[in-house]
């Protein structure tokens, strides 16, 4: 077998689903971004919030594992939520290594305004509620599939 026939030519740019996921997710930020500029905050911060107002009192940790960054990353959006009012950040006194970030009053308030921007997407995307959940949810399988594939060769190469 040849060299050539072991490695296949790459599927085109188009083909890739890498590509289509990362461009949606650019047209849906795009899509938010004047929503957000009214409310004040960042497409990052938007989903800081989100996982609060579902629960809210988490540690920078569990933000930032549930949004897949590392805390570096996450640090600086919650510093600049806390500094907008949004949020507070407190260190844990059961553990002073975790800071817990909770929402202001303010912070709760905005979850009122953010209704509209699911309703902007629906109303750009041309799909129904049901389409985009079945995208969300084949998405959702796709990423958890890798992750736990990911985690699986991560396991085995500490095992080496």
């Amino acid at each position: 077998m040849t060299e050539q026939q072991q490695f296949p030519i790459p599927p085109s740019l188009d083909d890739h689903i890498c590509l289509g996921i990362y461009t949606a997710s650019l047209a849906i930020q795009r899509t938010y971004k004047p929503l957000l500029d009214e409310m004040g905050i960042t497409y990052p911060q938007y989903l800081v919030l989100n996982l609060l107002w579902a629960e809210d009192g988490q540690t920078v940790g569990s933000i930032a594992r549930e949004l897949s960054l590392e805390l570096s990353t996450i640090t600086p959006v919650l510093k600049r939520l806390e500094a907008a009012g949004f949020v507070t950040r407190v260190r844990n006194p059961e553990n002073e290594r975790e800071v817990i970030t909770s929402l202001t009053l303010k912070g709760q308030d905005l979850r009122f305004n953010a209704g509209c921007i699911a309703s902007e997407l629906l109303n750009n995307s041309d799909l129904s509620v049901k389409k985009i959940s079945e995208i969300n949810k084949a998405v959702r399988i796709l990423r958890d599939n890798l992750y736990m594939n990911l985690n699986a060769a991560d396991k085995e190469s500490l095992a080496d």
